[in-house]
């Protein structure tokens, strides 16, 4: 059995989780001190992804990065990277469909935190820098780190954007979701099995860690 599409699939959604977290955090971060109805705007543009199916926004990738678009090109003429048809091409779908995840937690997270604390901060000439990595992420810790796990599972089992942008090539592009689906057409159904469930069994530990931590969140909220 060739364990490329899980290594691959883990490397793709480690390195999109971590863009997607800080992206995520800051986006949230500085969108919820925002008028709203720029709020409201920048929520749609977003979300977006979340809501459009997956070959959409695959398309849409395709139209930006293309090889004969001009952001492709440029990319091949300076650097001799294409951004399609590798396996890092799935790292941008990866990370369009997983950041509203991300950032949807995040912005809530952010809005229920009592700002009472970085004010009491600031009379005490405490830097913004330091209130909001050293108050406010840890007050928010918990909302932050369910929408981390949610948008690597959301990472982990992206197939439509990656199928269009990164394909599938076995020990080049392939990842758990487009190798069932490849497993499914060729008829060999016991392979395809076996990955389902390896996808299940992630996506189970992934639940229950969302589980545990709201859990405690809950736990520390009526403790408070």
């Amino acid at each position: 059995m060739d364990w490329y599409p899980l290594y691959n699939s883990l490397r793709i959604a480690v390195i999109s989780g971590v863009i997607v977290f800080f992206l995520g955090i800051f986006a949230a971060y500085y969108v919820a001190k925002l008028p709203r109805w720029l709020k409201g705007l920048l929520d749609v543009v977003f979300t977006l992804p979340l809501v459009l199916p997956p070959t959409v926004v695959g398309y849409f990738l395709l139209v930006l990065l293309g090889s004969r678009r001009p952001v492709g090109i440029w990319f091949q003429e300076h650097f001799g990277i294409k951004l399609v048809m590798t396996w890092y091409s799935a790292i941008f779908a990866a990370v369009v469909v997983a950041f509203p995840l991300m950032y949807r937690t995040a912005r809530g997270t952010f809005e229920s935190f009592d700002e009472t604390l970085t004010d009491c901060g600031k009379t005490l000439g405490l830097s913004n820098t330091y209130l909001f990595w050293r108050v406010r992420m840890p007050a928010c810790r918990q909302g932050i780190l369910a929408g981390a796990v949610l948008s690597f599972a959301r990472a982990l089992g992206e197939y439509g954007a990656t199928s269009m942008i990164a394909g599938y090539t076995p020990g080049k592009t392939a990842t758990i979701s487009t190798t069932v689906y490849q497993l499914w057409r060729t008829n060999n159904d016991a392979l395809a099995f076996r990955w389902v469930l390896i996808n299940l069994a992630i996506s189970a530990v992934v639940l229950l860690a969302v589980n545990l931590l709201e859990k405690r969140n809950t736990t520390q909220r009526k403790g408070h």
